[in-house]
């Protein structure tokens, strides 16, 4: 009798999936929706692969899935026929694929390495981390607050650390000069980098005043000195700074807009009633000195005040008041977001008028003044399956679910307005299911800055998963309704299953 060549036992995750029938391969991709498989030309080809895919396993453990294919068996010959996989025509007689909502997605061909292909499965559609761009293999990647306080003990090189996070667009713009420098200072100085977006490095952001990404933090012999703050540096420029790193020079204040010299009225809690009385028509804007959208829509408003100066039948005229110096007005208009744009009839509050931007938009609306159209209900004022949450109910509110998932954002922030109509869809297609929910919380509001604070949000949307109240997890999947349904129906299956092997082991 011949004995196979492969008879010692493969040390594989029991979490792995080994598949060998095309209809136990259907049902898998019918019932997970993230799927990650190795295709073998032989068991021994695959026992590398395994290892590490086991490790992968345990760390995606309710997110994503893992199969095994080998194409050398008899029966999964034909399943692999089937799927039209050869993995013979490979170098190592691997070949990995991922299936996504029941179909095939696309070839795994990033980094072979358990942080890449966790990173891979917990966002498929996901950008590559940075060390797997060849080009930044002079920057030095840090995992781990152990592997930070390491390298800080150990270097004796001047350092600069880029704390970063991955979705963050002036990190990714900044990233490419930043590994240049890394490859033509090497040897003199080192440049690191650290993905602290995740709630487990709150400690490491406080300490080292990370409020904002990237934040770029300068040491010499493990001790931090200086923030380095010059985001649109070039290579030459980081060496430059490197060569004498001082301080940030503090930025001269700006002209507060009531200085500048403009023909809009800046009004304040002193005489902004008595200018309202003696002007018949007045359209105010209360703005803010840091708000980007009043910065963005000043010059527009301007122009629109210097038409209304020289014009002869004029049919208004244009007012300002700074709603973080003039706190009354703010408080008696009850302003809450900027620019906000009021319009007074004869001394009186008429409208509120958020659809007036533009010099032609103001002037058009001054000649026939009418009524806006109503403004859209706030997303806790429709009916939906979404629970709002406040400080004060929060925890004991996502103590009587087992999965919650909830959304931490802001009104105005445009990348929360996208999300909100697909977490709302998701919400509604588990609405029946009582230990499931969808939750959120206005971060913009008041009452819930400390709760904000308090569960890790530094950016808007926040995603957290909650298990009986308690924190497990940041979800950092797709921001569509796929992307939410699929990560609670997977954890729900789990569910299903645990339940399943209960009963069988009774």
């Amino acid at each position: 009798a011949f004995l196979p060549v492969f008879v010692y036992p493969l040390k594989m995750s029991p979490l792995i999936e080994k598949i060998s029938d095309h209809k136990d391969f259907k049902k898998l991709l019918r019932t997970r929706n993230n799927v990650l498989v190795l295709y073998s030309k032989s068991a021994a080809a695959a026992e590398s692969s395994l290892r590490l895919l086991s490790s992968v396993a345990q760390e995606v453990k309710g997110r994503g899935t893992i199969g095994w294919i080998n194409c050398g068996d008899t029966e999964s010959r034909k399943l692999c026929k089937k799927m039209k996989v050869d993995p013979n025509s490979k170098e190592k007689g691997v070949e990995l694929l991922h299936y996504k909502d029941g179909a095939f997605h696309t070839e795994y061909n990033r980094a072979v390495t358990l942080k890449s292909m966790v990173a891979f499965l917990k966002d498929p559609e996901g950008a590559p981390l940075w060390e797997e761009d060849p080009e930044a293999k002079d920057v030095v990647h840090v995992d781990s607050e152990k592997e930070l306080r390491r390298l800080l003990k150990k270097e004796d090189k001047p350092l600069l650390m880029m704390f970063y996070a991955p979705w963050c667009g002036v990190c990714k713009r900044m990233m490419p000069s930043y590994q240049q420098a890394a490859t033509e200072l090497k040897g003199k100085y080192v440049l690191a980098g650290m993905n602290v977006y995740s709630a487990e490095f709150e400690r490491i952001k406080e300490e080292y005043n990370v409020r904002g990404y990237p934040t770029i933090c300068y040491f010499e012999k493990g001790k931090f000195l200086f923030h380095f703050e010059n985001y649109g540096a070039t290579a030459a420029d980081i060496a430059e700074w490197l060569r004498n790193p001082q301080a940030p020079q503090p930025q001269a204040p700006e002209t507060p807009w009531a200085d500048e010299e403009n023909v809009v009225y800046h009004l304040t809690d002193e005489d902004f009633d008595k200018f309202i009385k003696d002007h018949s028509s007045v359209l105010v804007m209360f703005h803010a000195p840091w708000c980007g959208h009043c910065k963005k829509m000043k010059p527009e408003y301007e122009k629109a005040a210097e038409f209304l100066h020289v014009a002869s039948d004029s049919p208004g005229v244009l007012a300002a008041v700074d709603a973080t110096v003039n706190k009354a007005l703010a408080e008696r208009y009850h302003i809450s977001g900027f620019p906000t744009l009021k319009y007074f009839k004869d001394g009186e509050e008429k409208y509120t008028l958020p659809h007036l931007r533009t010099k032609k938009k103001i002037i058009d609306w001054l000649l026939n003044p009418e009524a806006p159209p109503p403004p859209e209900p706030a997303w806790e004022e429709k009916q939906t399956s979404i629970i709002h949450l406040a400080g004060e109910d929060f925890r004991e509110t996502l103590k009587k679910k087992k999965h919650t998932l909830v959304m931490f954002y802001a009104p105005w922030c445009p990348h929360c307005k996208n999300a909100i109509p697909h977490f709302t869809t998701a919400a509604e297609v588990f609405k029946e299911d009582r230990k499931i929910a969808y939750a959120a919380v206005d971060c913009a509001k008041e009452q819930n800055h400390d709760l904000c604070k308090q569960e890790g949000v530094d950016g808007y949307p926040t995603f957290n998963y909650y298990n009986y109240g308690k924190f497990v997890e940041k979800y950092t999947g797709e921001r569509g309704e796929s992307g939410f349904t699929t990560f609670m129906r997977t954890l729900r299956e789990r569910d299903h299953e645990r339940v399943g092997k209960k009963k069988d082991e009774l």
